[in-house]
């Protein structure tokens, strides 16, 4: 029987129907973290738990057979690595896959391998315990260094760590199997674990750490899966299996949603779907303005096998080829021939467009171990791309040589980056005169008309641009690095996330002043970096005479889509917005 109160409460709700879903409201929640990639996705809620390893310290009798156990284990691990590295080139991409060679790397440095070793035989203790405890020690280490991205490779060294202890103790190294489409939820997913998940299973990510530049974050963006990371505690194990709307773009976890908010994600989800299915009309078209105002729409790639996403959407040209991912391959330099057959097959499947190859770009946060680069306090403004190159001669001579060679089956252009002054970009210049000499003698075919150009990275490439595009057909901007170094922020802090304004005004003066130098003497301008695929600054580059855009294969027909949306009346007010900023 019921109360008085609770039938009242019954009639309230019976004359008042849109209150009838107020417990179902109250159920639902909303989690805000960081948008890692966007997208909308809905499901049920899975929590991977990573499998927690019980290591003990054990005594034996022979630490000379215990070292021959650990290095079995360890060759295993790097086979196991290689195999993983060859299955991301396929899903993700060379950016994607580089994560497995630098763990490979890991596997050979001599400071972890030689604490595992003095371990097993100073105490006579089993190989588990002995990687158990460096890894402790050395990713203590690195999270507790100032460098963001020292801090970073702590991770790195658990999860190679944790592979090697599961191939020690004869675990499966398998990934994660779900019997339907589930949105995986973490406290955060290891680069290894992410690549071994079966994509077409995975609705989104959901996890507790990480960052917008996070492993997870980079292959979801890459495999095109919404991604929400950096939710803390708010991603509590009494979710799982509870319904969830993903809004990657947001940064939004929306728990049991209700029946209008799901309803409004739907539909947000098919105007997504038709949106791309437009998009995909503008294949064929010109990136040209309403009024006639026409900008190149190339596109960024890493390896040879990123060709098919660039023709896949349509784009007019490789912008920015990194042909770094070949050094990043193996544990020698690369032959002349290797390069030959990577660049070849690149310039052959673009079919006569234009191919803009970066030279070597090594240094920073892309570190091949045998070029045995000192170590250094502050690698972003030490010894990388032409820096090495103007250094190590022959090897940027026999990546010239292959470059050269290439551009007989295609339009190539060759780029050099980290350019600060007249005198480098001699140098570099010189040595290719070298090369192409070299080959007019051996009968060696290629382009004598071939483009030579430069990216503009720095604030002091900035400035002497006009002495500069004296010396080339064509500048190149790199937004991500002329941001970090015009703010002094480095990108790669998360703590200096709102520092980091890649649309600050001194940066578009920056662009300006480049486009306006370049045009001057004849060179035409780019832009490579992230920003070009800002489609809140499409109008702005088009104000400054920007000649091309180059973004992620993925992104060349929304970038057109906008151009082809836009007319240049507002050439002269932006202007006028740019010089008041300034």
């Amino acid at each position: 029987m019921k109360t008085a109160v609770s039938f009242r409460r019954s009639v309230y709700l019976a004359c008042n129907p849109q209150k009838s879903n107020i417990r179902r409201e109250r159920s639902m929640k909303q989690l805000q973290g960081v948008g890692a990639s966007s997208g909308i996705a809905f499901g049920p809620i899975h929590f991977y738990r990573h499998e927690q390893q019980l290591i003990s310290r054990r005594h034996v009798e022979s630490t000379e057979a215990e070292m021959e156990r650990f290095e079995e284990a360890r060759q295993k691990t790097i086979e196991q690595l290689g195999e993983l590295y060859e299955k991301a080139l396929t899903q993700v991409g060379e950016q994607g896959a580089q994560v497995f060679e630098i763990h490979q790397m890991m596997l050979e440095d001599e400071d972890y391998l030689d604490s595992i070793s003095n371990i097993i035989t100073t105490q006579s203790v089993n190989s588990e315990y002995a990687v158990a405890v460096t890894s402790e020690n050395f990713s203590k280490m690195f999270s507790e260094m100032d460098d963001p991205y020292m801090q970073g490779r702590a991770a790195d060294i658990k999860d190679i760590s944790e592979r090697l202890l599961k191939v020690l103790s004869g675990q499966s190294a398998d990934g994660m199997e779900f019997d339907s489409p589930v949105v995986l939820a973490a406290d955060d997913l290891a680069p290894s674990e992410t690549v071994q998940l079966d994509k077409t299973k995975i609705l989104a990510f959901l996890t507790a750490g990480g960052s917008s530049n996070s492993h997870t974050a980079i292959l979801a963006r890459t495999m095109g899966i919404p991604a929400v990371v950096g939710l803390g505690d708010q991603l509590s194990g009494d979710l799982n299996g509870k319904q969830v709307v993903v809004d990657g773009k947001k940064g939004l976890a929306i728990i049991e949603p209700d029946e209008a908010t799901r309803t409004d994600y739907e539909k947000k989800q098919q105007e997504l779907a038709e949106k791309k299915r437009l998009q995909a009309q503008l294949k064929g078209r010109p990136g040209e303005t309403k009024d006639g105002k026409r900008i190149l729409t190339y596109a960024n790639i890493g390896n040879p096998s990123d060709v098919g996403a660039a023709l896949m959407n349509d784009a007019e040209g490789i912008g920015l080829f990194r042909s770094e991912f070949i050094y990043l391959a193996g544990q020698d330099y690369p032959s002349e021939s290797d390069q030959l057959a990577a660049y070849k097959s690149v310039v052959e499947n673009m079919a006569g467009k234009r191919v803009i190859f970066r030279t070597l770009d090594i240094g920073a946060d892309k570190q091949a171990g045998y070029f045995n680069l000192p170590h250094e306090e502050n690698p972003a403004m030490g010894m990388r791309a032409i820096r090495i190159c103007l250094t190590r001669t022959e090897v940027f001579r026999t990546q010239l040589r292959a470059l050269y060679r290439a551009s007989a089956y295609g339009k190539v252009a060759i780029m050099f980056p980290m350019i600060t002054s007249v005198w480098e970009l001699k140098e570099a210049k010189k040595l290719a005169e070298q090369v192409k000499a070299e080959l007019r003698t051996e009968g060696i075919p290629f382009d004598e008309e071939i483009e030579l150009g430069i990216m503009i990275e720095t604030p002091a490439a900035v400035m002497v641009s006009r002495q500069l595009a004296k010396e080339v057909d064509f500048f190149s901007v790199g937004t991500n690095d002329l941001t970090q170094y015009t703010l002094a922020v480095d990108r790669q802090n998360q703590s200096l996330g709102r520092f980091y304004d890649a649309h600050h005004p001194a940066v578009l003066e920056m662009i300006r002043q480049t486009v306006k130098n370049a045009h001057e003497f004849g060179a035409w301008v780019g832009i490579c970096g992230e920003l070009a695929a800002d489609l809140s600054l499409t109008e702005t580059f088009l104000a400054l005479d920007v000649d091309e855009l180059s973004v992620v294969p993925s992104a060349v027909l929304p970038l057109r889509e906008k151009i082809c949306s836009l007319t240049c009346e507002n050439r002269e007010k932006i202007l006028a917005e740019l010089a008041e900023n300034c």
